[in-house]
């Protein structure tokens, strides 16, 4: 029972850090002065965490989630608005369906439409859609410096050790387990090959020294083991 029992605590663990971090991130970002007063952060952050804990994500969880907010926390000097970044970050995949083509189009909508109720400003919540976006190809323009920390912030992923690499791969193949095996091969090394022709996976600094050539060492390595699998 209690091996059982050990994931179900860490999920509320993970589940309980995140919400403390969510309800202090979107009071800061409340407008001071709204007339019918400040809307209660925690019910917006309920709905985005059970989004990430839907039963059909193997990659795009709540961890994945608290990993792109502790990389964003080690980016933030480069950031233009890191509260801004923050709010991006809970949004990018706030809504995903391998099965369709449109998600960080919808996550986008999302904000659009829930920051200004939650209270944030229409500029501010346009940001974090814009930053949203970016996620598609995580290719923001030179001086972005907010997309910069958010792209960075979703690729570092991409540097990890070889085991938690392969454990990576193998939650994002089990997300699209839908998919037969040669056309997952072949989409797979084609998005490998796509961020190894970007210049630079990282466009911070900071995320080119640390993550960089970890990072293009790994997606070589699985597009090696794709070409003979």
């Amino acid at each position: 029972m209690a091996d059982n029992a050990a994931p179900h605590a860490d999920a509320a663990a993970t589940h309980d850090v995140l919400l403390a971090r969510w309800t202090r991130l979107l009071s800061r970002c409340q407008e001071p002065d709204r007339a019918e007063g400040r809307p209660d952060p925690v019910p917006y952050g309920e709905n985005l965490l059970a989004r990430w804990a839907e039963s059909h994500r193997h990659y795009h969880t709540t961890e994945h989630l608290l990993a792109v907010l502790d990389r964003v926390e080690e980016l933030a000097h480069h950031s233009a608005d890191p509260d801004a970044v923050r709010l991006a970050a809970w949004f990018h995949d706030a809504v995903y369906d391998p099965e369709r083509s449109e998600n960080e189009e919808r996550s986008a909508r999302l904000a659009e439409r829930a920051l200004p109720e939650a209270g944030v400003s229409a500029a501010r919540a346009a940001e974090v859609a814009r930053l949203v976006r970016l996620t598609v190809r995580h290719d923001p323009e030179p001086g972005d410096a907010d997309g910069e920390v958010l792209c960075d912030a979703d690729l570092a992923v991409l540097a990890g050790s070889p085991r938690t690499y392969a454990a990576y791969a193998a939650a994002v193949r089990q997300e699209y387990g839908f998919v037969p095996h040669d056309a997952f091969r072949d989409g797979r090394s084609a998005v490998l090959r796509e961020l190894l022709e970007l210049p630079s996976l990282f466009r911070t600094s900071t995320g080119r020294e640390r993550w960089e050539r970890t990072a293009r060492y790994n997606l070589e390595t699985e597009l090696r083991l794709l070409s003979v699998s």
